[in-house]
């Protein structure tokens, strides 16, 4: 018996890396699936519509359940086209996965309008395309104790701030604030909601952490810690019954480790009895925060702290 028995998830970003591991992975588990990918490059250029239907292929030639959508998330319509997919096909839905993204690296100051917009666009209207539809749909079961499931992906580069990625940062810091929103607003329908923060060998990833290496100079043991395996199997772990009580926070995939991070919370708090002036603002401030930066995780603002100290 799988872990998904009996259940339909749609993966957005399908097609490839950490996406068609996903599919694999919960087709494998029982799983019926709406595999959806544009088939573009890693800029989001062109469109095969043929890459996710290979992977649905795939999946349907080992004795799964899948079918294969090729439209654009960031277009509102493919969302509510892949909710009414599932449903017509599999007779309703239970996890949403959106994997789906693009890169446009640049220093910010040299960053075109274009360049910012296409990342945003694609990662955050196109989590929001799915996510509304998928809402709707988790509304109307009227079934608090579904197990609806969204996963979200982040990433390492905005929960870190990549300095040549501000336009992907940007959008990966405001997925974890949806997935925070999604959480808080639909448990009462059964759903929860995670972001996962991935580590592994995409086509993402080597646009830029691979691009002057090449794969001969890796150990013999990177391909299986670099897999997006890894990954899917803690999304395998979110779609299951069994992760309601994780539902808002945000996870770290990293080779053979998974990472839970702390939800924001305040650390130093700096009062005044009035209205304050720059000098005592300054001085209680800076006397608070450094009263607790030793016993911060090590940051680039604690670090400019103590340098100032």
């Amino acid at each position: 018996m799988g872990v998904l028995d009996g259940r339909t998830a749609i993966v957005t970003g399908g097609a490839n890396g950490i996406g068609a591991a996903i599919c694999r992975r919960f087709a494998a588990e029982g799983a019926a699936v709406v595999v959806n990918d544009l088939g573009g490059g890693t800029d989001g250029s062109g469109a095969d519509a043929g890459r996710a239907e290979a992977v649905a292929a795939e999946i349907r030639a080992a004795g799964g359940r899948a079918v294969a959508d090729g439209g654009d998330v960031s277009d509102t319509a493919t969302g509510a086209r892949l909710v009414e997919t599932a449903v017509r096909e599999f007779g309703g839905l239970d996890v949403l996965v959106n994997a789906a993204g693009i890169l446009r690296d640049r220093m910010i100051f040299n960053m075109s309008d274009e360049e910012w917009d296409d990342v945003i666009r694609v990662h955050l209207r196109g989590h929001f395309s799915t996510s509304r539809a998928a809402a709707a749909h988790f509304r109307e079961q009227r079934r608090p104790d579904g197990h609806f499931r969204i996963i979200n992906f982040t990433s390492h580069s905005g929960l870190e701030g990549s300095p040549g990625q501000a336009n992907y940062a940007a959008a990966k810091m405001g997925i974890v604030g949806l997935t925070w929103s999604l959480a808080q607003g639909l448990s009462r329908y059964g759903v929860t909601a995670n972001a996962i923060a991935p580590a592994a060998a995409t086509r993402l990833v080597a646009t830029v952490a691979e691009k002057d290496r090449a794969v001969a100079d890796r150990p013999a043991d990177d391909d299986l810690v670099r897999s997006p395996d890894n990954v899917a199997e803690l999304a395998l772990y979110l779609a299951s019954d069994r992760s309601d009580w994780l539902t808002g926070r945000v996870l770290g995939s990293v080779g053979f480790g998974v990472t839970v991070y702390e939800n924001p919370t305040v650390v130093a708090e700096a009062r005044s009895d009035g209205p304050w002036s720059f000098d005592d603002l300054a001085s209680s401030l800076e006397k608070e925060v450094r009263a607790v930066a030793d016993g911060l995780p090590p940051s680039l603002f604690a670090d400019q702290v103590a340098r100032r100290s």
